[in-house]
This record gives structure tokens, C-alpha cells and sequence, in this order.
């Protein structure tokens, strides 16, 4: 099969590896027919994520067809229309059973916090991802669901972790009827964490970003007041002043690792890898939230300590929540809302490209080039 691999930072390309086998009674193979290119395989991409080996197919946002499945999966059958959650889980263990899916303690034998994720670094369990014609999935039983037939593929894709995992950072965020709600990045999660903002009761939605044509998404799609940072000497004070000098109640950083605004913090933190990634928009979170607010954070982040203000989060009698989404379980809801008309995830895609092409998926995304807020990889057939 052609799949994306990891040749080093900043360098990928389309090679052919052996279609994935079934390795337990409980696996399914998908032939992929849609993969996302997500906020977080930059990460890996820019050689942010330790243990990103060469060889490694990225990928975690799937939807595809059911190829063939193991012999003890009774939920999937081959030709099933599937979208695939980024989280790897079983389903049983003490945390999937408290709903806490992106933490399973069965799936990553490399980590005692995050759960197995498709396509991230040995960090994650290093399974292969869906940036190919096919990928293995375990616990097929469990994750993958067929696709409503009422569904487009590219809302579905959208699912499977950034309209989702946006929708979780203002679950995260306690949001309370007319709270003022402030969303850091104007990416595809930011975009969908602004959007669902709404759903869950706010009053009022404010997005930050540097990029012009992402803040213009963000007033169209999630109808949010916005801010340019080049317009801002101090952000934070910025947005105090838009507060009543209060602050947000809810801050929610859908920023994560690679955030500019401090040369020093930066540096350290996405170039000499010091850090788990520069902290520069959670420190801008925490001091934007009133003081008793809720800060929310599901921008990624790498394992290593960051200079975070953490004295601050204490002063302020702040609480502060963070996972990785558990997918699977925004769905109902956020199905309910695209069957009843209140939402399209897929408006938030930009562009499309061959799998062949996805060197120039990655070159478009990265550098934020032609008005691109998210990129998918069409690899085959419905």
C-alpha cells in the first residue's frame, strides 16, 4: 500500500509499506477513504514530539471502509462506513469504564498518562496512522462506529478529533449561562471550541489569533467577536480592558506547544526542546481568566516541564482542566446537533489533496498558506 512516512523533521514522503494485519482476535482492518491533517501532526512534523521514529505513518483523524476484521469482532463487518476516534482504547480497563478513554491503561505500554493514539510517536504507543490506504484498528468492537448513513464523511472525519476535541475544551471549561468565554488559536479546535462555546450557554465568545484569515473564520463560523495580536501591545491587558478590568470566566487554550509571542519561551521551548513546547498562550490563559475562572487547555503539549505561571493559577484561585478528548463520547450530542441542522463541522475544510500529494498538504497547513485552515487527504473510494 502507499503510505505518508517520517523521514525527519520537516521531511515526509509517500512510500510503499505492507498492508497492516489483523495481530488479535479483536483488530479490523480499514482502507482508509478520508485522514486529516491535524494542528498536532505539526507537532510531529516541526520534530516537536520525542520518539517520532523514521518510518512512522501520522494520522489520527480516519474514516474509511471496513477491510477485514478479526475473528472475535461481533459490531463491524467488512464494507462498514466507519469513522475511527484518534484514541486507541479497550473499553474495560479502570479508566475507559469512567468514560476517561484518551487514558486507558492497557493500549500504551510508553506512558503512564496519555492512552494509544493512531500515528503519534512511540510516546503513544506507536501505532501507525491513517494518512494511508489502510491501518489496523484495535479493539475494533470498541472505537470505530459505522458512519449514519445521514452523514457526510467529511463531517464525520471532523468527529474524529478536531470539531470533537474542541467541543470537549468548552465541556472542560464548566461554562455557566452568559459566561465570557476567550478562545486561544483560531485553528481548526479553537474554531470548534468557539463554536460550541454557544451550544453549552455562553454569552459571549471571544477568538485571539495572528493570522487574518482564520479570525475571519472564526466571526463567520463560530459568530465570535475576535483579536488580532499585532493589533495588541499587551493581549492580556487588552482583553481585560473588554472585560470590565474582570477577566474571562472561561479561558480555553487551543494553542498548545508551538505558540509565539516570547523569543525566550519559543526558542526553548519548540527549537532547543527545553521545554514540553513554549507556554507563551497557556500563561496568556491563565492571566486573561478572572480571578475564581476556569482554565481550559487542550492545546498539545510535549512531556517535558514548561515555565508555566503556576503561582498565578494558585493566587488566582484558578481551576485548571486538561485531557486529550475522549472522542467517542461527544458524538450523540454533536451528531444530534449536525442532524438537526445546527452544525457542519465540515465547513471548517479548506482543502483537499491526494494522498500523493501530501507533502504539499503538510508545506500549506504548516505555513499557513492560501487561506488554509484545514487540510484532508481524499485516499480512495467510499
Amino acid at each position: 500500500m502507499r503510505a505518508m512516512t517520517y523521514r525527519g523533521p520537516y521531511k515526509i514522503q509517500v512510500a510503499d509499506k505492507p498492508i497492516p494485519a489483523l495481530e488479535h482476535p479483536g483488530d479490523a482492518i480499514v482502507r482508509v477513504t478520508h485522514a486529516g491533517v491535524c494542528g498536532s501532526d505539526l507537532h510531529l512534523y516541526h520534530g516537536m514530539i520525542p520518539d517520532t521514529r523514521i518510518g512512522h505513518t501520522f494520522g489520527h483523524e480516519i474514516v474509511g471502509v471496513v477491510h477485514e476484521v478479526g475473528s472475535g469482532v461481533q459490531n463491524l463487518a467488512p464494507g462498514d462506513r466507519v469513522m475511527v476516534p484518534f484514541n486507541i482504547y479497550c473499553g474495560s480497563c479502570y479508566f475507559c469504564s469512567r468514560g476517561l478513554f484518551s487514558n486507558c491503561h492497557n493500549v500504551n505500554p510508553n506512558a503512564t498518562a496519555v492512552g494509544g493514539i493512531y500515528g503519534y510517536s512511540h510516546t503513544a504507543g506507536g501505532y501507525d496512522g491513517g494518512q494511508a490506504e489502510y491501518v489496523r484498528v484495535p479493539f475494533a468492537d470498541v472505537g470505530p462506529k459505522p458512519v449514519p448513513d445521514w452523514l457526510s464523511a467529511e463531517d464525520a472525519l471532523m468527529l474524529t478529533d478536531a470539531f470533537s476535541t474542541g467541543y470537549f475544551g468548552a465541556q472542560l471549561g464548566d461554562i455557566a449561562e452568559r459566561d465570557t468565554v476567550v478562545v486561544f488559536g483560531a485553528g481548526p479546535v479553537g474554531l470548534s471550541a468557539a463554536r460550541s462555546a454557544w451550544f453549552l450557554g455562553a454569552g459571549r465568545v471571544i477568538v485571539i489569533d495572528h493570522i487574518q484569515h482564520r479570525l475571519e473564520k472564526a466571526r463567520d463560523f463560530a459568530y465570535a467577536e475576535t483579536m488580532h495580536l499585532a493589533e495588541h501591545k499587551d493581549i492580556v491587558l487588552a482583553l481585560k480592558r473588554a472585560t470590565d478590568g474582570l477577566g474571562a470566566d472561561v479561558v480555553i487554550d487551543a494553542v498548545g506547544a508551538e505558540a509565539d509571542g516570547s523569543v525566550l519561551q519559543h526558542v526553548t521551548g519548540t527549537k532547543l526542546k527545553l521545554q514540553g513546547g513554549s507556554p507563551v498562550a497557556l500563561n496568556w490563559a491563565i492571566d486573561s481568566a478572572r480571578k475564581g475562572g476556569t482554565v481550559s487547555v487542550i492545546g498539545a503539549y510535549g512531556p517535558l516541564v514548561s515555565a508555566v505561571r503556576f503561582g498565578d493559577v494558585v493566587n488566582k484561585g484558578l481551576t485548571l482542566r486538561a485531557n486529550q478528548a475522549p472522542v467517542a463520547r461527544q458524538w450523540p450530542r454533536l451528531l444530534e446537533h449536525i442532524r438537526s441542522g445546527h452544525l457542519r463541522p465540515g465547513e471548517l475544510l479548506t482543502h483537499r489533496f491526494p494522498l500523493e500529494d501530501i507533502g504539499e498538504a503538510y508545506h500549506v497547513f504548516s505555513s499557513k498558506l492560501d487561506g488554509c485552515i484545514k487540510p484532508i487527504i481524499v485516499v480512495g473510494e467510499e
